[in-house]
């Protein structure tokens, strides 16, 4: 919402600065956005006067202009390209280290083709107040040569913006905005009456109302005899302050009124108007040309006004072209009507229309203003344009339903922690159009037409307290206890921002894609159900939900790839669905690597480059695991994985296999063609829900870290076995022979070969010692070591290799 602050003061008497007035609208709810003053912005630009202006020596479109910038200093020469640059011209000079808004530069002394210019002669598009650059600005001659230009030009009408709430429908115009200020002691509120205009003859035109739930009230007038020509310089000056492009004066009067008092209205051409008007629901398949010049195709659920033509305006949202006026208009009908919010916002999103109109009735305006915005619409209509008005023709009720509320005086008390007096709290509504009735405890309070969005206790209770001020809130702590706090988050909250980080950790970047997917890519991951098929989708290609989150992440891929960034590794933590059931419906972390986006670093290095393969994966899958509190000692890393994976280059995490938790690896060429990716991609997805939970365990506590002071001792041993035993098996029979002293058992080596049978593979690993009580002697080095490969050779049916 954006108003003028001379358009405030034609509601709300007031000597409050500006930045005061600001500060008291954000504190009362209404929070100011920004504040525009073109006159602080435009102060460096001062009127100055070209004394002469000759040809460029080495540029036929430039002019060296000599200026005189007023004040009795010397003249100044300027370079100038505009084609309008003459001797005797009166425009607008910025001396150098001026900052130039339309151009985002500051200016500075410059050669242009060997000739110095010292300052610059402004367009209206470089200084912002209008789209003009054909030329700089010419003044009139009588412009004073030396004063600030914004001063004169009458630019010193800071325009705010506010953004308001959606229960505050009564502030959509700058008359409910000064009656905030004014209750808020900021000035005081003007509200003179409106006075009914008389009808000089009856309405020819009737009104039917099909359906009163759509429309509540409807109040029409005909105007006759109007000149529709351009409006006044004041109404044309606040429209474009706004972001309004001004048409002619009758259509200004609608944008007026819908920004001065929040109350919409439309006028209609008499004469294209075809019979009686009818407010109905459209019909099927029935059209309208809208305003917008865009054609809408309607169906029922579409309340309209239509003639004995057809539909002539989407009710409340937007009129038709049909009827619309236009220069040549002498006969008006001004429609002023009540719509039901519901049925405006289904139609608006239905449509795709974003009004003005649209934003005030879903969100409820003054039903006793019907009449009277009439009556003030019809004097502004004669008074720009003219002609004699009609009777006015209301159907329907042109005032809302009385809403009175009993009000215990110990609510502000008990919702707001502050003592307010009743003289207060009488003094506060008042002001904000309540009426107070009673002296308590408990107090009669009418609500005013225009807050439709109070309702209850508590709603007056905010309308109190936001008057004296949030701040006035005394601050009170919680009372804690003696128990401690319970967590706030839930175990798979925390299991899905411990996997986030450590994903970020790793160099992947978050992606946020759809949870829908087409039916093809659902089935290649094993989707694809009935049950799963959206009823409605969006698009074609967004049919189903998703049983993982790797589609959308390959997508997102290879829509980088296909812009020129084919290294790229990206990271999802979200929902997937394998049912219907909640039960279906699990918390899954996947992510992809692509080119060189490897866990070693991104991209190609001179160093060297690596790009990303299956153990990459497999690394982000265990980092995600072990973030999200996974018994990383039990997990086990089986061959193989999901159908859409590289049979040969992939495996499954599991903790037996009754507890899948995800799988890793390259995508197969297959699932590649299928998704129209370029491959090779890596990718890996865990299921964070089937992640055990912690058993609780009563320990004493131990240091964060536990140094020994003897000297570690290194041993390898490589082992001949079977090429189906895995190496991880090995691993846990050596850290088993003695978990307190053998501290690390890594493979380093695996070799199949020259010298080895076919059927079997050498296996090679390191072990560390760590002794905490003594330094080892070697005769207890090699007891550990014998005993190693005794166990290694027994559980595995291997031998040591000589």
């Amino acid at each position: 919402m954006k108003f003028t602050l001379s358009w405030l003061k034609d509601h709300l008497d007031t000597d409050e600065p500006l930045e005061k007035l600001a500060n008291k609208l954000t504190m009362i709810g209404l929070e100011v956005e920004s504040i525009e003053d073109k006159a602080k912005a435009l102060q460096p630009f001062t009127i100055a006067r070209v004394i002469s202006a000759e040809q460029h020596p080495n540029a036929d479109r430039l002019r060296v202009c000599m200026v005189d910038t007023g004040g009795g200093a010397a003249p100044v020469q300027v370079v100038c390209g505009a084609p309008n640059a003459r001797a005797g011209l009166i425009s607008v000079f910025s001396a150098p280290g001026t900052f130039i808004p339309g151009k985002n530069i500051t200016l500075s002394v410059g050669t242009i083709r060997g000739v110095e210019s010292r300052g610059m002669l402004c367009s209206a598009a470089e200084l912002e107040i209008s789209d003009d650059h054909d030329g700089i600005l010419e003044l009139p001659a009588d412009a004073p040569v030396g004063a600030a230009y914004a001063e004169w030009a009458g630019l010193g009408d800071p325009v705010i913006e506010i953004n308001l709430t959606p229960n505050r429908q009564d502030c959509a115009g700058v008359h409910g905005i000064a009656r905030d200020l004014a209750a808020a002691d900021m000035g005081k509120f003007k509200d003179p009456a409106i006075k009914p205009v008389k009808g000089e003859f009856p309405c020819p035109v009737k009104v039917t109302v099909e359906d009163e739930k759509l429309c509540p009230g409807f109040a029409l007038r005909l105007v006759r005899g109007v000149r529709n020509g351009p409006s006044p310089k004041w109404l044309q000056d606040r429209l474009t302050a706004i972001g309004l492009r001004p048409i002619n004066a009758l259509v200004d009067i609608t944008n007026f009124m819908t920004y001065d008092r929040s109350r919409p209205l439309h006028v209609f051409d008499a004469r294209k108007v075809k019979g009686n008007l009818v407010v109905r629901h459209a019909r099927d398949g029935e059209t309208l040309l809208a305003l917008d010049g865009r054609t809408y195709t309607l169906d029922s659920s579409v309340c309209v006004i239509a003639d004995d033509h057809g539909v002539e305006s989407l009710a409340g949202i937007m009129g038709g072209e049909a009827s619309g006026c236009d220069e040549n208009t002498t006969d008006v009908l001004i429609e002023s009507a009540l719509w039901n919010e519901i049925n405006i916002a289904q139609t608006g999103r239905k449509l795709g229309i974003n009004s003005d109109a649209r934003y005030r009735f879903e969100r409820g305006v003054d039903p006793a203003f019907m009449v009277p915005g009439l009556e003030l619409a019809t004097r502004l209509v004669m008074e720009m344009c003219g002609g004699a008005p009609s009777e006015t023709i209301v159907v329907g009720n042109r005032f809302g339903d009385d809403r009175v509320i009993d009000f215990p005086l110990s609510e502000v008390k008990r919702l707001a922690g502050i003592d307010v007096p009743l003289p207060e709290m009488r003094r506060i509504l008042s002001h904000l159009g309540f009426m107070v009735a009673g002296n308590g405890p408990v107090v009669k309070v009418a609500v005013p037409s225009w807050r439709t969005d109070v309702h209850g206790k508590a709603d007056i209770v905010e309308e109190i307290v936001r008057i004296i001020g949030v701040d006035k809130v005394p601050e009170t702590p919680f009372e804690r206890g003696e128990d401690a706090r319970k967590p706030v988050l839930t175990p798979i909250q925390r299991r899905t921002r411990r996997a986030k980080r450590a994903l970020a950790a790793r160099g992947m970047v978050e992606a946020v894609t759809w949870s829908f997917i087409s039916k093809q890519a659902a089935e290649l991951f094993g989707g694809g159900k009935a049950e799963l098929a959206l009823a409605n989708p969006i698009a074609s290609d967004l049919s189903d939900m998703r049983p993982s989150l790797l589609p959308g992440l390959i997508a997102a891929a290879q829509a980088n790839a296909d812009r020129g960034f084919s290294d790229v590794s990206l990271f999802e933590v979200g929902q997937v669905f394998a049912g219907d059931r909640p039960e279906d419906q699990w918390t899954a972390a996947a992510g992809v690597r692509h080119g060189f986006a490897s866990s070693q670093g991104l991209g190609r290095h001179w160093s060297g480059s690596k790009t990303a393969d299956a153990f990459d994966a497999k690394a982000d899958a265990l980092a995600v695991l072990a973030a999200a509190g996974a018994p990383m000692q039990a997990l086990q890393i089986v061959p193989g994985g999901a159908s859409w994976l590289h049979p040969g280059r992939s495996g499954t995490i599991q903790i037996g296999p009754q507890n899948v938790l995800g799988t890793f690896g390259e995508l197969h060429p297959r699932a590649l063609e299928a998704l129209r990716a370029d491959g090779p991609i890596m990718a890996f997805e865990v299921i964070l829900d089937r992640i055990p939970a912690a058993k609780p365990k009563v320990t004493r506590a131990k240091p964060a870290l536990e140094l020994s002071a003897f000297q570690p001792v290194s041993r390898d041993f490589a082992f001949i076995i079977d090429r189906s035993v895995k190496a991880i098996d090995i691993v846990r029979t050596a850290q088993g022979v003695d978990k307190k002293l053998i501290t690390d058992v890594t493979v380093f080596d695996v070799y199949e070969g020259k010298g080895i049978d076919p059927a079997k593979k050498s296996v090679a690993i390191a072990v560390t010692m760590q002794p905490r009580e003594k330094t080892m002697t070697d005769q207890e080095i090699d007891a550990v070591a014998e005993k190693i490969v005794a166990e290694v050779i027994k559980k595995t049916g291997g031998t040591l290799r000589a």
